[in-house]
């Protein structure tokens, strides 16, 4: 069975809810690089980011972030046929990162601190059973979706927390709730990603980017393979150092 799209809290009580997830439970991280950083991650993540993600960034000699959500393990998604224990080994062999994105891939700006702390545990504990080798010092919340108190919660336990809030992240930004891009949103969305990429150009800092299915016809969370090929090359022209996120983090915060 393909599970339908979860919608987040909408109006002002979401807006509202947002608000404080930004302002509150910040940790300022101070980086200041002299040439553009950029991670190319992927959330859930669809096999199709396995298939076409992962080959094209290794004929680029470069490695990404994979946000999983273990229990969508060996199923099928609105973003179709999902990951499984084969492809945990195959990124990692190739040396790009597994990260976490929760068990069940719930809704943080609601979640009360011990199911965020349970979700984090349950996925890390899942991931392991399916070949996960070390660690999970990255972090994504579902949804973008994230809460003062589960921001604490989750930065006592990974390194970076990462949202889907657009820029690029700079000094003063927060290590809680990391900007990010998305690949998505057909032409339009494309010119967006574009912008960021010549704006990080002109004045560094660290670009994100989250993907989804990477498939011909791709969910409006999607992109086609040409349209991620199309960003890959626009940042290889900047001459941008591109690493997975948390080598990106280490990277930056020790320069």
């Amino acid at each position: 069975m393909t599970e339908n799209a979860y919608i987040p809290s909408g109006g002002l009580p979401g807006k509202i809810k947002r608000l404080q997830a930004r302002f509150l439970a910040r940790d300022s991280i101070q980086i200041n690089p002299v040439r553009l950083m950029v991670s190319i991650s992927f959330d859930d993540f669809p096999k199709s980011a396995v298939a076409v993600g992962a080959r094209e960034l290794e004929q680029r000699n470069w490695r990404g972030t994979y946000y999983a959500a273990a229990g969508f393990a060996c199923t099928n998604t609105h973003h179709g046929a999902m990951f499984d224990a084969d492809d945990i080994s195959r990124l990692q062999k190739a040396g790009h990162e597994i990260a976490c994105h929760t068990l069940n891939h719930v809704d943080l700006g609601q979640a009360d601190s011990a199911t965020t702390e349970a979700q984090s545990d349950a996925n890390r504990d899942a991931l392991k059973k399916l070949g996960l080798k070390g660690g999970l010092p990255a972090f994504a919340y579902p949804y973008g979706e994230a809460a003062p108190g589960n921001k604490l919660v989750l930065s006592s336990r990974h390194e970076t927390l990462r949202g889907v809030r657009p820029g690029i992240n700079r000094a003063g930004d927060d290590r809680n709730l990391l900007k990010a891009v998305g690949i998505d949103g057909g032409i339009e969305g494309l010119t967006k990603a574009h912008a960021f990429i010549d704006q990080a150009a002109a004045k560094p800092g660290w670009l994100i980017f989250y993907a989804h299915d990477i498939q011909d016809n791709p969910t409006e969370w999607g992109c086609t393979p040409t349209q991620f090929i199309d960003v890959l090359d626009h940042v290889r022209e900047t001459g941008a150092d591109v690493m997975p996120v948390t080598e990106a983090y280490r990277t930056l915060i020790s320069s």
